[in-house]
């Protein structure tokens, strides 16, 4: 066989590294504002000012506001698909739903400003992307293969579910941040919900 010749590496895009960088170090520092101020309170000329840029040259990285919010969006639901893959099935369905839930109320407690942005739609202008949202998709459609091993199958049983699982979250981060007075009440709200369905005439 004729030996092949060797092949240089391609070489690196230095500028789209960079590039890329500057982008992940403005969301760092836009996320590190909302924590601290609060969700609305995202400023970009004091962003601009953490990152060591002129306000102007926030858009050489995102076009606008709601573009930051976006692509904060999009790292929040990538962070939650992540955790609630991680969840592993048992084939008991109610433990199954129980760990699903607490892994979903604890993500929320755990960053209140990130589970605003998801979860709450406190941004009254801002509309995520589709690319940004298609995570949360990935994640509800988990939630719907365990609701439907659960005996729970249809849409108004998602609605149900999601519905008071976010409950017990608006809860938890309104009037106990940092404890569990809600939150210690998931496995209740799960056997609760299960009741229910298994109650129903078929």
């Amino acid at each position: 066989m004729t030996a092949q010749p060797n092949q240089d590496p391609p070489a690196r895009d230095r500028r789209a590294e960079r590039h890329t960088a500057t982008r992940s170090e403005i969301l760092d520092a836009a996320w590190e504002q909302v924590r601290e101020r609060g969700l609305a309170a995202l400023s970009l000329r004091d962003l601009a000012t953490a990152v060591g840029m002129r306000a102007p040259s926030l858009y050489s990285y995102f076009e606008s506001k709601n573009a930051i919010y976006d692509a904060m969006f999009a790292q929040g639901n990538e962070a939650f698909l992540e955790r609630i893959r991680s969840v592993p099935a048992t084939g008991d369905a109610r433990r199954d739903l129980r760990v699903g839930a607490r892994t979903f109320v604890d993500f929320c407690s755990e960053d209140v400003a990130r589970a605003e942005l998801l979860f709450q739609r406190r941004i009254p202008d801002f509309e995520p992307s589709v690319a940004a949202y298609a995570p949360a998709v990935q994640a509800l459609e988990l939630s719907r293969e365990r609701l439907a091993a659960a005996g729970a199958p249809r849409d108004e049983d998602v609605d149900l579910y999601t519905a008071l699982l976010s409950g017990l979250v608006s809860q938890q981060i309104s009037n106990d941040p940092g404890g569990q007075r809600w939150s210690g009440l998931v496995d209740e709200a799960v056997d609760m919900f299960l009741g229910h369905i298994s109650g129903r005439q078929p």
